[in-house]
């Protein structure tokens, strides 16, 4: 079984609050919180995938960004491959295009979501890249 290779943007507003969605019901992992992003398509570039992504989901324009890390996981019934990437600045207001629930959130707060277990070192990587 192939992973799902998977573009993830960690969003960031001035207020350095971060936005997350919640996941569709009848999707993978289904009800639980993420943070937004969607799968890589054949030949396209992660920062053409996280672009597009964001601007499907969000009606967002990412503007500057930088790699945080890779994440490895397997479900049992699906193995993904997360491609997370920090998203400092971006253009217009996000909402939930797709009709999702969404929240600013802040890092001391993430804590209160429950969201799939292979974002778990996203949590713990934001945390450490804050500390500095």
């Amino acid at each position: 079984m192939d992973a799902v290779h998977v573009a993830v943007g960690v969003i960031f507003n001035e207020a350095r609050q971060i936005l997350i969605t919640r996941r569709s019901p009848d999707s993978h992992q289904g009800g639980l919180w993420e943070f937004p992003g969607g799968k890589v398509e054949r030949g396209e570039t992660l920062e053409q995938t996280l672009s597009r992504e964001l601007k499907e989901e969000l009606g967002i324009s990412v503007d500057r960004y930088s790699p945080l890390l890779q994440i490895h996981h397997d479900y049992g019934d699906r193995k993904v491959l997360l491609d997370v990437c920090v998203v400092w600045e971006f253009s217009g207001e996000a909402r939930g295009v797709e009709g999702q629930a969404m929240a600013w959130v802040a890092l001391a707060s993430l804590g209160d979501y429950k969201f799939p277990v292979a974002n778990e070192p996203i949590i713990e990587a934001v945390t450490a890249l804050l500390a500095t």
